[in-house]
Parts: structure tokens; sequence; C-alpha cells
């Protein structure tokens, strides 16, 4: 600048506030005493939160993008090789996997079975295991009834299994069937929750047509349960007793109270109380006769002096008895109580000697008198001896 010349305040040359802005963020770092190292730190730092950023971005996007296409590859392998997969091979499916998948069908449980066919003696042996995801309101008391389509009035029980919807049974039945029947023989399995004093309620039924079952081996699967049978089996009736045992006097109560569902046909009913000791008539009675009615009450009391060392080897049978259209009073049904009962007898008899001197009363549907007599086998009575003459 040459001397003489006056400084022009609006002179461009030189501007004073152009270069205060700029300059201040530097000075600051310039006139802070910090050390060169921590700049380096902090930009090191800036750039690895950047790439962390950009990475976690495109992890995002693939996971989405895999996710998106996942569905349809899937469904076009399925459809393309499992057409060109298929075997001859028969593989039991898991027991989950029974259920179907979709819910409107109502649904009634499974069953287990193990079936089993003696060439020799002619028979077929079904073992029924146990049962799972029975449909009740709540809880249920269920049994069972196992028939064979072939063998009328033969027919097994289970005995009732108490508070459960997956009851195990784990019991064996057989069946006198021959091979030339097998065909068209029909496996009927009813599954009913029990009721003490009013009628039982059905939970499902099983038919197996045994033409359809490979009897070389012993099969054992789980079958689907259907709906029960809109036509229930021909009844012959049920009768509600009471029995109470006194074990330190040895007196066997047993109370007959009414009886339902008998045959309008038949006349002048009553029931026949008899004991068996060791498979031979011991003791018996019987109650007054009532005319006219497919429902007697009767409400009569018995008693029996059976010790308890017998108990074992008592067998007690009540009867029912009318006249027919023949003029001829023919047993209707029976039921057997007793060690060698089954199903809800023998229930109803364990339930009298756990409640001892307690009056158990309980229906009961009356068996063929076939059936019964052939489960108690009767020996033949001893020949009264003859005074010489």
């Amino acid at each position: 600048m040459k001397m003489g010349h006056a400084l022009n305040p609006f002179s461009t040359s030189a501007p004073l506030d152009a270069t205060a802005g700029p300059s201040l963020i530097p000075d600051l770092i310039t006139r802070i005493p910090w050390p060169r190292w921590t700049l380096f730190i902090a930009i090191l730092a800036a750039g690895v939160l950047l790439v962390s950023c950009l990475l976690c971005v495109i992890c995002c996007y693939c996971h989405r993008h895999r996710h998106r296409k996942q569905p349809k590859d899937k469904e076009t392998v399925g459809l393309g090789s499992a057409r060109n997969s298929t075997t001859t091979h028969l593989v039991q499916p898991d027991v989950d996997c029974l259920e179907p998948c979709s819910g409107g069908d109502q649904q009634w449980g499974r069953l287990l079975l193990s079936l089993e066919y003696d060439f020799g003696s002619q028979e077929i042996r079904v073992g029924l295991r146990q049962a799972g995801n029975l449909k009740a309101e709540g809880t249920a008391d269920p049994y069972a009834w196992v028939s064979v389509s072939t063998q009328a009035g033969r027919r097994h029980e289970t005995k009732v299994h108490r508070g459960t919807l997956s009851p195990m049974f784990e019991e064996t039945c057989c069946f006198l069937v021959p091979p030339a029947e097998l065909p068209k023989a029909t496996l009927k399995v009813q599954l009913w929750d029990f009721k003490r004093f009013s009628e039982h309620e059905p939970l499902g039924e099983l038919q197996l047509p045994l033409g359809t079952v490979d009897l070389q081996h012993v099969l054992e699967s789980w079958y689907q349960l259907g709906p029960p049978g809109t036509t229930e089996p021909e009844q012959m009736g049920e009768l509600c007793f009471s029995l109470r045992y006194v074990p330190s006097s040895g007196s066997l109560t047993v109370v007959v109270l009414e009886a339902r569902g008998l045959n309008p046909g038949l006349a002048e009913a009553y029931v026949k109380i008899q004991l068996m000791l060791n498979q031979r008539k011991w003791k018996k009675s019987k109650t007054s006769s009532k005319k006219g009615t497919t429902t007697p009450y009767f409400n009569e009391a018995f008693v029996f002096l059976v010790p308890v060392s017998q108990l074992q080897s008592v067998d007690l049978v009540l009867a029912v008895w009318a006249r027919g259209l023949q003029l001829r009073t023919e047993p209707v049904g029976k039921v057997l109580l007793g060690s060698r009962a089954s199903g809800q007898p023998l229930q109803h008899w364990a339930d009298m000697l756990a409640h001892a001197r307690r009056p158990i009363a309980q229906w009961h549907h009356l068996r063929s008198p076939r059936e019964v007599d052939r489960v108690l086998a009767l020996q033949p009575r001893l020949p009264l001896l003859r005074p010489r003459s």
C-alpha cells in the first residue's frame, strides 16, 4: 500500500467478516491442547459405526427377500417331487397324524387294538389296549363292548375306568370265527360313559371289517373312532339291584329294586337269585312275579350267609325270568357277579367289598343266558345215591 492513500472501507480485497466464520472451528481445534492420536480414534470410530449400519441394512434386506421367496420354493418342490417319489411301502402313521387338521368334523377319539388269528383253534384274539382323546363334557367313566357280527349274543365287556378320557384297558378277548366266515365278519368296539343311575352315554364306535385286515401276522395299530351307531343293538333289558356285605357276620344282602326295557311280549316277570360255590349250585331264591309291565318294581331283599373264606369261590347270578308267548317260563337275561365276572359287574362286586356294610346300588345290562352259562362252566349235578332195595 502506498503512502498517502486512504483505506476504502467498502473495498473487497480484504473482507474481515468473510474470514472470521470459516476459521472459527479450526481455530478452536488448534487452540485446545488435544493430542493428535485422539483425532485418529474419533475418525476410526465413526468409520466403524458407518460400516456397521450399512451391514445391518444389507442383512435385513436379504432376510426379508429370502422369506418372501420360501413359500413359492416349497410349493414348487412339493408338487414336483411328491408324485415321482411315491413308494409302495406301508408305513404306520404317527399318533398325532391321525387327527385331521380341519376342525369341521367332530372328533370321537382313537383306539389302539391288536389283532391275532389262531388258525389252529379258529379264534381271533382282540387286544383292547387303550383309547385316547375321547369326546365328553369334562371327564368320563369309559368302558367298552367288543363283539363280532358272526357271533350273535357273544360280547366282551371291559371294566369301568373312572375319571379319564384316555383309559388304559389292557384286556384281551377271543371270538370263535372259522376261516370261511372271516371275509364277512366285522369287529365292533363300542365305548360308553358309565352312569350309575341313568342311561349310559355312547362315546364312540369302531367297525372294522376283518376281511380287509391281513391276519397272517400280529397287528397292532391305532384306529380312528367314529360316531355311535344310529341303531342300537338289541337289548334284553336292564336290572337294578344293590349289594351289601358285612364281613363280621358274613351276611350278603341282595336287594332287587327294579327292571326296565323288557320285551313287551313277556308276562309275569320275576328275578331269580342264585349263588354258585366252586362252580356248583349252592343257594337260591326269587322275587314275586309282576304282571303286565315292562318296568317291574320289586324292592325285595334277600340275605345269604357267605363266610369271608368262601368269597373268592362264590359266583352270584341274577336272572330275569318271564313267561313268553308259548306260556313257558324262560330266562330273559342274566347278570354274573363275583371274581370271574368282568366289566361293570366285576366293578360292582369290587365296590361292595371296598365299602363294607354299605349298600351299593347300580344298573346292569342283561346278558344272554347262554353266554353267562358258558362263562360259569357249570358242572353237572351229582347223581343222588338211591338206597339199595
